[in-house]
């Protein structure tokens, strides 16, 4: 061991072996600055020169050995030297400690640990080596970490100790400017009511929202660092290419367009993406035909006797395909070019942020956006493959009504499928991994469709999971396992409904590292923003969620974000989103349900009102479901409503408007409804609100009042 290390230990020792034997850590407590504050302030005044010399060096050496109370000393120099010379002496104080610091793990530690665990830290050397600065700079500026770890670690590290230096010189600035500025407020309070000073309270504040504003300025700079490898054209083909025409995609082009910017968008199949091909249309459509259905098998209910029908699946079928031909036009290319969007089929592949290739040709572009959506996700399970399988994109290529269907997936596709199918004739078996069907909604929620479901003659299969798939004899087979114990299900054709992927692949993300979540999507903040700033995503493939309603909301930030060009950045709030899942009964939802206030640990009051009673539901033969309303406590504000019954689809609109608004319950209540429309539910549930609430105290003095005026 060398000299230096040596007299290194020796002095480290000595500092650590002092500080803790005779307890010096009682004077960089707050306690003990607040009781003397006073007199050192009166020092300050006294002799500025060596006051200030005497805390800068003690801020090194407690930055330099590690001493815990770093922030403590912070305080100190705001409370007794001001803003400006707090702030001064803070930050220079502490980056030459903290590279002190830094050069001591170095020196004893840095050899041992990459001889010990070079091979392991290889990776972790070439990251540090290419973005250690900008690694170095997050840490600073977000301290999700103790700094004084931060100066241990990147001492094992290869970074340059100037680098270390002039980094943490300028990414503490931030951090030391709020502290040092909380400590001069605090050296202000006098009495127990100056905690509650405006000044105190914004210093406190800026202790909080600190994190945040340092998370915004790395990320910004994080992407402005990656846009700056690639050269910037001297002009633009386009001000925006939007790659992907369905939902998001034609929204985002529309809206670009109608501003009068040069927009080009890209699709390499249909016009109108899934929802008018294989989604949100044909299902619909489907439904309908279902629906009816199994109205003429009610048709007593209604006093209708002998009322049969007999389903020609084919002919379903080839309705759907019409209803989507009359709907093409409205997405077709020929009426987006009128609209002044360039169409361009092709599949295209993102070469840079301001190039997108289609073929032989690149278009320079300001702006990208990326709506390329999404695809059934298939399982990787034994013998599917060689079994076949349909999913929502592949099933509208049916012409024979499957006698025995087996549906894997109990969410809002899988579930609208398996009814619409069981009212057309279909034997349906639906299972799922989950402990009940529509796992994202409420228990009662669940409950309330799966008895419908098994009253339609739906077989549900809860808390199973695929084993294998096989054929025997010619009959398709699929082996199911359900806490520990196996069946075997024979079926003629199998939906897979078990989510969807994004679409993300083979169009230049990866060769841009383009980030992703966890769960596969682009990642983008509130703007849209992907990695890079002037490429924007929307609709399935961003999520988080996977309607197309929420596309089009996606796509309005993204393509003004993107028109904007940085100037100025819109925000989506996903406070109040809206979905439906189209099975009778209806199940609609807006904000929070009452499982996920649970979780999440919000306090709420609940309101329901059923629809057993309600006078349309009764003249329609569907008085079944509820209203269920969640408020903040106390208030009528609306956090979430669940709607499941007859129309609940179009009943829930009513809540969404109050909730994007802010009214609450009262208002509601006070609005005329028509009689009798199914729309008075909502009516009654806010009058079921206010109900509960009467002051049911001073009911007898009211009625002695009435009493008094009957002159009894």
């Amino acid at each position: 061991m060398s000299k230096t290390k040596i007299l290194v230990i020796v002095a480290l020792a000595i500092a650590l072996g002092c500080f803790y034997f005779f307890g010096l850590g009682r004077f960089i407590t707050l306690g003990f600055v607040q009781s003397q504050i006073l007199a050192l302030q009166e020092f300050r005044e006294t002799n500025f020169p060596l006051a200030a010399v005497l805390y800068f060096l003690v801020y090194v050496v407690i930055t330099a050995f590690s001493i815990p109370g770093a922030i403590i000393v912070t305080l100190l120099g705001g409370a007794m030297f001001g803003l400006l010379w707090g702030t001064l002496l803070a930050s220079f104080a502490s980056s030459i400690g903290a590279t002190a610091a830094f050069l001591i793990a170095r020196l004893l530690l840095r050899d041992w640990v990459q001889s010990r665990f070079g091979d392991s830290l290889t990776p972790i050397n070439a990251g540090i080596e290419k973005d250690g600065e900008f690694y170095l700079f997050s840490l600073r500026m977000v301290p999700l970490f103790p700094f004084f770890l931060v100066n241990l670690a990147m001492g094992l590290t290869p970074i340059r100790v100037r680098s270390f230096y002039c980094i943490s010189q300028l990414g503490m600035l931030m951090g030391t400017v709020v502290y040092v500025n909380a400590g001069a407020e605090l050296a202000r309070i006098s009495s127990l009511s100056g905690l509650v000073s405006a000044p105190v309270l914004a210093s406190l504040a800026l202790l909080g929202v600190f994190p945040l504003i340092g998370r915004a300025i790395v990320n910004r700079l994080k992407r402005k660092k990656l846009i700056k490898q690639y050269p910037r054209p001297e002009s633009f083909d386009a001000n925006v290419v939007v790659i992907g025409g369905g939902s998001a995609g034609l929204v985002a082009a529309i809206i670009a367009a109608g501003s009068k910017a040069k927009t080009v968008l890209i699709e390499k199949d249909k016009m109108g993406g899934d929802c008018l091909h294989t989604g949100c249309v044909p299902s619909k459509t489907l439904i309908r035909s279902g629906r009816i259905m199994s109205y003429i098998r009610r048709a007593e209910e209604f006093g209708l006797m002998g009322a049969t029908a007999q389903v020609d699946f084919a002919a379903v079928m080839e309705r759907v395909q019409s209803v989507i031909k009359t709907i093409e036009p409205h997405d077709s290319v020929e009426r987006f070019s009128s609209l002044g969007v360039e169409c361009v089929q092709g599949e295209a592949f993102i070469k840079s942020p301001y190039e997108v290739a289609v073929g032989e040709r690149t278009i320079t572009t300001r702006s990208i956006i990326v709506a390329t959506g999404a695809r059934p996700l298939i399982p990787e399970v034994t013998g599917l493959e060689d079994t076949g399988c349909l999913t929502s994109d592949t099933i509208w290529k049916l012409r024979e009504l499957p006698k025995r269907l087996l549906v894997v997936g109990a969410g809002p596709i899988g579930c609208e499928l398996a009814q619409a199918f069981n009212h057309l004739g279909s034997q349906v078996t639906q299972v799922d991994m989950a402990e009940r069907i529509m796992p994202r909604e409420d228990a009662e929620v669940s409950a309330a469709v799966t008895t419908q479901f098994e009253k339609d003659g739906i077989t549900v299969l809860t808390e199973h999971s695929l084993c294998h798939f096989f054929t025997e004899s010619g009959q398709k087979k699929v082996e199911v396992s359900n806490n520990g114990e196996t069946r075997v299900l024979e079926f003629d054709q199998v939906l897979i409904a078990a989510g969807r992927k994004p679409n993300t692949e083979n169009f230049g993300l990866a060769e841009l590292d383009v980030a992703l979540t966890p769960s596969g999507t682009i990642e983008i903040n509130s703007a849209m923003q992907t990695s890079y700033p002037n490429i924007y995503a929307c609709g399935d493939v961003a999520g988080p969620y996977q309607f197309t309603h929420m596309a089009s909301f996606q796509a309005y930030f993204a393509s003004l974000n993107a028109l904007l060009g940085g100037l100025w950045r819109l925000r989506a709030n996903y406070r109040v989103v809206p979905w439906a899942t189209f099975t009778n009964p209806e199940v609609a939802r807006v904000g929070l349900s009452e499982q996920e206030a649970q979780q999440h640990k919000i306090g709420y009051e609940l309101t329901r009102y059923e629809l057993d009673h309600h006078d349309r539901a009764l003249a329609d033969g569907e008085a079944h479901g509820f209203v269920k309303v969640l408020t903040v406590p106390g208030t009528d504000r609306i956090l979430g409503v669940s709607i499941v019954g007859y129309h609940a689809s179009e009943l829930i609109g009513e809540f969404v408007f109050s909730m994007t608004h802010g009214l609450g319950l009262k208002k509601i209540s006070a609005v005329t409804h028509i009689y009798p429309t199914l729309s008075e539910s909502n009516k009654f549930a806010a009058n079921a609100w206010r109900s509960a609430r009467l002051p049911e105290k001073y009911f007898p003095y009211i009625e002695r009042f009435f009493r008094w005026q009957r002159g009894r």
